[in-house]
């Protein structure tokens, strides 16, 4: 920008180095401050932010990185890629319409790979979220359990849980999916 306004004076002023200068002196911390409000966008995007600019972003979100575990009665903080997962999770569950089938979408975002995560609706003001297969560590269990990922309707009873052992599914009857199955390769959900 500098060289351009610079490249516009008139010919008259063009040629004299003191006034060129000094239109440069007053220029540049404008034109600094220029690049820096370009940069803003980039620094503060969520796919991008790092550090104390994705805690201003989980702020905007309205989530903080510090995670209460319940089991264990401490507060750990999330790292960047992890805190990362649960401010996309509650964008998501902002968005949530309500349905068993957008509840998982919402959980598919935090429990993904080896652990399945799914939800069920009693149709009695209850629902159910359940995690099978591999089984996720305490601060991701603090996340669906704590209400980080606020996916309970007003007014309908929430139960979690998990399975009791590693990588089965929960048992279930007439199911047999790698979320729910029978005797022979399941076990049972515990609260979680």
């Amino acid at each position: 920008m500098l060289s351009e306004y610079i490249g516009r004076l008139p010919p008259y002023n063009r040629d004299k180095p003191r006034f060129v200068a000094t239109l440069g002196a007053l220029l540049s911390p404008i034109e600094q401050g220029r690049s820096a409000i370009e940069g803003l966008p980039e620094i503060f995007d969520l796919d991008s932010a790092a550090g104390v600019q994705l805690d201003q972003v989980g702020e905007w979100v309205g989530r903080a990185r510090q995670v209460f575990m319940s089991r264990s009665g401490r507060v750990d903080e999330l790292a960047d890629e992890d805190y990362r997962l649960l401010l996309r999770a509650k964008i998501a569950a902002n968005q949530w319409d309500g349905t068993p089938v957008g509840a998982k979408a919402v959980l598919d975002i935090v429990f993904s790979g080896a652990t399945h995560a799914f939800a069920q609706d009693g149709f009695d003001m209850s629902m159910i979220f359940g995690i099978s297969g591999k089984i996720p560590s305490e601060i991701f269990m603090s996340l669906l359990t704590g209400g980080y990922i606020p996916l309970k309707p007003s007014g309908v009873r929430a139960t979690y849980l998990v399975v009791s052992v590693d990588s089965t599914p929960m048992f279930g009857f007439d199911v047999d999916n790698e979320y729910i199955s029978g005797f022979d390769r399941s076990s049972w959900g515990v609260a979680a």
